[in-house]
Formats: structure tokens, sequence, C-alpha cells
């Protein structure tokens, strides 16, 4: 398992963001995980991400523990967050070089690396073009190009496609699955476009104020909400008719692979 989340809850003061939400991730899937607004999505990844730390509980990625051992974490993970943060007045391989050296890849292999990254995500014929006057869906590639260039195991991108038009996240999405087949890369994922992640996730997490109430395969989710897609399925898990969504939890800890 390349994410391992043991019982894990985070309070702030008095409010309690995660509740003794567990679930694992296996090496080499998609991974989506699900919620409403303040469900406690972006707090997990914090946490997944080193930025932020559980109040209980365990959290590993790639056997490291994230309290423990930060550094040996933040070695095996790319991170894209929804707000850009690159450069627009460097060009892209000037972004690249100088994320590269931030992330001490190897001189003798970065030059390599980066033709590689901006050739997979279609970017290297404006590689010399400044970010400026790139399209917002380049930027996106730009940033997840990016975020692979030390080679890291577990790749986290939170809203990828947020503000991109629908034949521009397609081709992100394609890109990214094309990704995972190519480097073997476990992809993290967080969305508000339920078709797109139900057509690109092998399993998917629901968190829902704070609880984790589904883990599973997207067509068994469905199935077991009696729903034709995942939205639908989404809907029902996550309805404020329900006063508490621990008693909807349908999860799956076995699946270890991806389906």
């Amino acid at each position: 398992m390349i994410v391992d989340v043991r019982e894990v809850s985070r309070r702030f003061g008095k409010h309690s963001a995660l509740k003794d939400v567990s679930f694992q991730i296996p090496e080499g899937v998609v991974f989506g995980l699900l919620g409403p607004n303040g469900a406690g999505k972006t707090t997990t990844i914090k946490m997944i991400t080193t930025l932020l730390q559980p109040t209980s509980g365990l959290i590993k990625v790639g056997g490291r523990d994230v309290t423990k051992d930060p550094t040996g974490v933040r070695k095996q993970i790319g991170v894209v967050f929804q707000d850009p943060s690159h450069d627009e007045q460097l060009t892209a391989v000037e972004n690249m070089r100088l994320h590269a050296r931030l992330y001490r890849v190897n001189s003798n292999v970065r030059e390599s690396r980066i033709e590689e990254l901006l050739r997979m995500f279609d970017l290297w014929d404006r590689r010399d073009s400044k970010l400026k006057t790139f399209s917002g869906g380049m930027k996106r590639r730009l940033e997840i190009a990016r975020g692979l260039l030390h080679t890291p195991r577990l790749l986290i991108l939170d809203e990828p496609t947020l503000g991109l038009d629908p034949q521009m996240r397609h081709q992100l999405w394609s890109q990214v699955r094309a990704l995972r087949d190519k480097e073997g890369v476990t992809v993290l994922l967080t969305t508000h476009y339920m078709s797109e992640v139900e057509r690109v996730a092998d399993l998917i997490a629901i968190i829902h104020h704070g609880i984790l109430i589904s883990h599973n395969t997207p067509e068994h989710i469905k199935a077991g909400c009696n729903a034709t897609s995942l939205e639908e399925a989404f809907m029902s898990l996550t309805s404020e008719s329900h006063e508490d969504p621990s008693s909807r939890i349908e999860t799956t800890s076995a699946i270890t692979s991806p389906v």
C-alpha cells in the first residue's frame, strides 16, 4: 500500500474536521477522494503531504510515517494544488529547471527528464514560451509535469481541472491515465466533476462531515446505492436528510489492486 490511513482524527480546537478515518491506497491506482465542501478532503490531503499533523491515528506514505519522517514522505510525493504556483514571467523549461533544483533532481538526468515530461504533456514545442502566454489547460499540464520531475511514487492532484472547459478536462484526464500506465505512479485526486472521477478512478473514498462513508470501486458504490451514476450515488450518500453519516458507511479495505 502506498498510502495507509488508520483511525485518523483531526481537531481544530473543539471542531472535529476528521473522525477516525481509515483507508488504504494500493500502489499503481487512480484513487478519487470525494466529499462536499467542508467534508474534510483538504484536511486529509494536508496531513498526507505533511502540512498538518493528525490529532490521533497513523498515516504512512510508502511505509514512512508522516509525523516521524516528513522529509522521507515528501521525497515520495508530487503535489498539484488548486492554486497555481508557477512563475508566469519564466518560460516552461525555466519553471521546470527551477523546480528540478528545488527537488535536487540529479543534474545528469535533469534535462532529459524535463524533455521527457514536456513531450508527454504536449508542451515541448512551447518550452521557450513564457507561461503568461499559456492557456489554462497548458498551465495545468505544466504543473502536473513539474510535479513528476523527481519521479514520485504518489502524485496528488487537488481539483486539477477546476476552471477548464470540457475538452481540456477530457484531454488532461486522458494524459493522467496514460501517465499512470507508463510510469506506474499512484494518483490521488479530488474533483467535483463526478462523471470524470467515475471514468478515471479505480477506487473511491467518500468523506462526509469528517467521516468516511464509502470506500470501494465506482461500480460497487453505485450498486450499493442502486444508482445508475456515481453522481446519483454521491448525492444519496451525502444527503442532508440523513442525520448520521456514519450509519451509511459502505467500505472495503480488502481491495489490493486496480479493478
